[in-house]
């Protein structure tokens, strides 16, 4: 299981464009093959600083999601709303503890 985090920093005047984008396409991304789970977190010191959290199958299956058409237009809508440019980690959980 890979873990898939990315920070993204919008510019104040683009929060609604995002969370809109976000909400049309989010269902999408967690029925896409391989995804098996999707958040979006904001910051709660600075509300232009958003999270996503998802976790995929395998590395495989991200990348089949982030070299799809799908993904190649959601992420040039997001891209141009950013302030800053984005920070992603792909991590391996270690240990999950109930």
């Amino acid at each position: 299981m890979i873990v898939r985090i990315v920070q993204m920093t919008f510019r104040m005047e683009e929060i609604d464009t995002f969370t809109a984008l976000f909400e049309e396409r989010k269902e999408r991304i967690r029925h896409f093959e391989g995804c098996l789970h999707l958040q979006l977190w904001q910051d709660t010191t600075h509300p232009n600083i958003f999270f996503t959290y998802s976790m995929w199958q395998s590395q495989a299956a991200l990348d089949h999601y982030r070299f799809s058409e799908f993904f190649k237009d959601t992420w040039g809508r997001t891209r141009a709303l950013f302030a800053m440019p984005p920070q992603a980690w792909s991590v391996m959980p270690r240990h999950i503890l109930n």
